[in-house]
Order: structure tokens, then sequence, then C-alpha cells
């Protein structure tokens, strides 16, 4: 048996600044290649887990591991470096750069991302295959960000994410604004591309309806503990 490719254990943490509000976690493992649905409704605790799993806030005690190297180790520039280099993250507005054109967006993480980037051979060219395999046109490429339908932003989206073939993809809500139909095609592609590198993918969502696509749906209120009493 392998080693998972994201580990989390014996996790504490308060927000700070409001008081009586804690997450504990005892325990997260996810496989290489394994993909996750975490569901649970707001507050539930899902959008601190994903900034924990990325390292863009640090438990205040227990340890995140991410493909082999445990990320509470690290400082916060060498976590910024490493998240950069082994997490794609599709967040749930996007964040595209509006002036930026659909290239300009998808290469952006190769910039920051020394390694990932050494694993493409043409940053132009894997920009291109992945508009294609998601169903974008030759046309788009060159087109700014700001002109794009919500769909095709969202697909700009995950190219962004899987450019460079990341261990891990972490997906925040990506679907919630999207009809049943929509969600469907998206999660086709989504799934289509992270199976074709052996990428594991995280998502939340507040949907249940999606956990037929997963291989593995877990309730946050199975594993997470929100404590919103005073100390």
């Amino acid at each position: 048996m392998t080693d998972p490719v994201l580990h989390l254990s014996d996790i504490a943490y308060r927000w700070p600044g409001r008081a009586g509000f804690a997450l504990s976690l005892p325990e997260l493992s996810v496989a290489k290649g394994e993909t996750v649905l975490l569901l649970g409704e707001s507050g539930s605790g899902k959008s601190t887990l994903l900034s924990l799993i990325c390292g863009t806030v640090t438990p205040d005690s227990g340890a995140v591991t991410v493909a082999g190297t445990q990320m509470t180790a690290l400082s916060a520039s060498k976590r910024d470096r490493f998240r950069a280099e082994h997490i794609g993250v599709i967040f749930q507005q996007f964040n595209l750069l509006p002036f930026g054109t659909v290239t300009d967006n998808i290469v952006l993480p190769l910039k920051f991302a020394p390694k990932r980037r050494k694993r493409v051979q043409s940053p132009l060219r894997e920009a291109a295959q992945l508009c294609a395999a998601l169903g974008l046109p030759d046309s788009i490429h060159t087109a700014k960000a700001n002109t794009l339908s919500v769909g095709q932003q969202q697909r700009v989206a995950v190219a962004r994410a899987l450019i460079g073939h990341p261990p891990v993809i972490i997906a925040d809500e990506p679907t919630s604004a999207l009809d049943a139909g929509a969600q469907t095609s998206f999660l086709d592609l989504l799934f289509a591309q992270t199976a074709a590198h052996d990428t594991s993918l995280v998502m939340v969502s507040h949907d249940p309806r999606l956990g037929a696509r997963f291989d593995r749906v877990i309730e946050m209120q199975d594993i997470v503990n929100v404590n919103r009493t005073a100390p």
C-alpha cells in the first residue's frame, strides 16, 4: 500500500480574534488518484479545512502532510512555494486575472513553480492542449478573461489548476453556480483530466447529488468538530 498523497492528523485550529470558534480533525487521508467529496453546510468548516490543506493557515497543533512533505514544518514562504509546486486550486469565484489572456491565466502557476514548470515541455502547447481537452475553442487562447462566459472562465480555472500535473487538486464548490446539466459536463471534464494524470481530487460542496461521481464521500460532521462555545 502506498503512502497517502494527503494526510492530516490530530488537527486543532482556533480562528484568530474569534473567541470560541475552533475546529478539530482527528484524521483525514487521501490516496494517490483518489477523488473525494467533502459534504457540509455553511459553517461546517469546509473552507477552513481547505485552507489548512493548502497551508494558507496553519493548525495550532497536528500535522498536514502533502506529497510526503509535512507542510506544518515549513515557514510561510516555503509553504507558498510548496503549494505552487504541488497543489492546483480551483476557486469558487475562479480568481482569474481579468485583463490577462486565457493563455496568460493558464500558465501563471508555472511562473512561481520551477519544478512544476520542468514537467511541461512547452507551456503554450500544454495550455492549448488543456483548452482543447476542456472543450474550449482555439480562438479563445488570446481572449481576455473578463470577456468569457462563466462556463468558459470555469474551464480556464480548471486548466490553470491542472497545468504541470500537480499531485493534488483542491476545488472549492466549483459547481455551486451551475445547473444540473452544466454540473454534469463540468465534472465529466474534470474527472477525465485528473484520471489522465492519476491526480488526487478533493472537492467541497453542500450538494449531496454530486456524491455518486466520487470514489469517496465524507460528511464534514463525521470528521470535523466545530466548536462555537465561549472558551
